[in-house]
């Protein structure tokens, strides 16, 4: 009975969300892959780096760093190869390039245009008009209260 209920875990794992990653069996070189893996941005989660992420992707990408280490790369040599092939994106700090300046300077673009916007807004009074509105006219005031009489009875 136990063995079939600890078989029947092991099965629903993955389900539940417990995912084992293979370590790699010297503590420093799992120590990089953890340190390089903070570096590196979960493609489906995209504010999560793959270290943190649950997503079949990051796992896939772990696996590829702790490989990438096993097989001799250094730190530069894992982040250019993942930039090769995913691009600037896959990395939580982008480099400033011509092509990533957007990145760098889009909030702080935006959070500028937004205070300019506000403060224009309460300079000029808020929603108050620009003009003051005009009292309505005799005949203005008579077809008013003529439209409001005919809304009345068709109630």
């Amino acid at each position: 009975m136990i063995a079939r209920l600890a078989f029947l875990l092991l099965l629903a794992g993955p389900a539940l969300g417990f995912t084992a990653d293979q370590r790699l069996p010297d503590p420093a070189q799992e120590a990089r892959a953890v340190e390089l893996s903070r570096e590196l941005r979960c493609l489906v989660c995209q504010n999560q780096s793959i270290e943190d992420s649950n997503a079949d992707l990051a796992r896939d990408l772990r696996r590829i760093v702790r490989e990438r280490i096993t097989a001799g790369d250094s730190d530069p040599q894992i982040l250019a190869f993942m930039t090769a092939r995913y691009g600037d994106w896959v990395l939580l700090k982008p480099p400033f390039k011509l092509r990533t300046v957007l990145l760098w300077f889009a909030p702080g673009v935006l959070l500028t245009l937004a205070a300019f916007g506000v403060w224009r807004f309460y300079r000029r009074g808020g929603n108050r008009p620009s003009e003051p509105v005009a009292p309505l006219s005799q005949a203005e005031r008579a077809q008013l209260d003529a439209l409001l009489a005919r809304d009345g009875e068709g109630r």
